[in-house]
């Protein structure tokens, strides 16, 4: 049964690791990965390098049909110094493992972009030490959300995808002047197509803040004049129930709440905590409105919101600063196989 997402406090401590021989990391052993990185490796460590870190089940969910083929390719990477690995520890049961980019990735990486590994601003140090981040929950929950977007458009029959998958930092780095979600993405189902920005709620900040942040997006929309719906997600309907009132008044406080549109959902909501695709959201208005619409539905939420243009969500603000070179987000569908199957 799924569950909602491990929360902070069962991840306060981690259990050591087996020693596992590693191989070092050489100039000859980056010219023998090259021989021996596939497509789908080359595009999990642009994965991990965007999105920062990655459960074992995640990357079942994105990439994989099967647990063993999974386990057996991840620790061919793990030993090859391609990524790298921990499990948090729990009183109950265990944690899947986690994985993060490790040197050689960073290498392959850099590499293929043209540049030099010190320019992707990589670092191991900070990369391992998510094993003790107090956001490594908050951030294993969010990739959650879109992990399993993923996983079902890769199902048989399915009739959505997810097209565009931004991080919180890519996120950061293009509108941090203004605002800081935790992540953005664009959905495709049918002939319609809806775009998004999620807020990741995990119980712990003050609902004042989370109300506070409409007024940033309504800056974003007045100095792009692009209208995003911003979608925040709680863990609980308690959480959201309250959550509503103060983002309620929060857009009445608007100078133009329609260029704000927000929907809201909860970790109870569904069979599936982390489905942004089921019929789970709600708009927040001053009516009320009790119907929740699927992921693809939004847009009857609000029927003159029309997606921006695929090729480019939206622009860079003009005042943000890119310290280093920007790698293009990898495309959240995995590459096919030699057959030319999607894995």
């Amino acid at each position: 049964m799924v569950s909602n997402p491990t929360s902070q406090r069962q991840l306060r401590s981690h259990r050591p690791e087996r020693p596992v021989a590693r191989v070092l990391n050489s100039v000859e052993h980056h010219a023998w990965l090259a021989r021996h990185l596939t497509d789908r490796d080359r595009w999990l460590c642009r994965m991990l390098f965007e999105h920062h870190v990655l459960t074992s089940t995640q990357i079942i969910d994105i990439a994989f049909t099967g647990r063993r083929a999974a386990n057996l390719r991840l620790r061919n990477l793990y030993r090859w110094g391609v990524v790298h690995r921990f499990q948090p520890h729990r009183d109950r049961g265990s944690h899947p493992m986690y994985y993060v980019l490790d040197t050689a990735g960073a290498v392959a990486l850099a590499r293929e972009a043209g540049v030099e590994p010190k320019a992707l601003g990589y670092s191991r140090e900070r990369e391992i030490g998510r094993a003790f981040s107090l956001q490594l929950a908050h951030t294993v929950g969010c990739n959650g959300l879109f992990t399993t977007l993923i996983r079902r458009g890769r199902e048989p029959g399915a009739t959505g995808m997810l097209t565009t998958w931004w991080s919180a930092a890519r996120c950061g780095r293009h509108w941090g002047d203004i605002i800081t979600p935790d992540g953005y993405g664009r959905w495709r189902e049918g002939n319609r197509e809806v775009e998004w920005f999620v807020e990741f709620d995990f119980g712990t900040e003050q609902l004042s803040r989370l109300a506070a942040k409409l007024a940033r997006y309504e800056r974003l929309a007045d100095t792009t004049g692009i209208t995003t719906p911003v979608l925040v997600w709680m863990p609980s309907a308690a959480r959201e129930s309250n959550a509503r009132k103060a983002l309620a008044e929060a857009l009445r406080g608007l100078h133009q709440a329609a260029r704000v549109p927000v929907a809201t959902t909860n970790g109870e909501a569904s069979a599936d905590p982390l489905d942004m695709a089921a019929p789970r959201w709600r708009r927040v208005d001053e009516l009320g409105t009790t119907s929740r619409v699927a992921l693809a539905d939004l847009p009857t939420l609000w029927p003159s919101l029309c997606a921006s243009a695929p090729t480019a969500p939206h622009q860079a603000s003009q005042t943000s600063a890119i310290p280093r070179p920007e790698l293009a987000p990898p495309s959240p569908i995995p590459p096919p196989d030699s057959r030319g199957r999607r894995r």
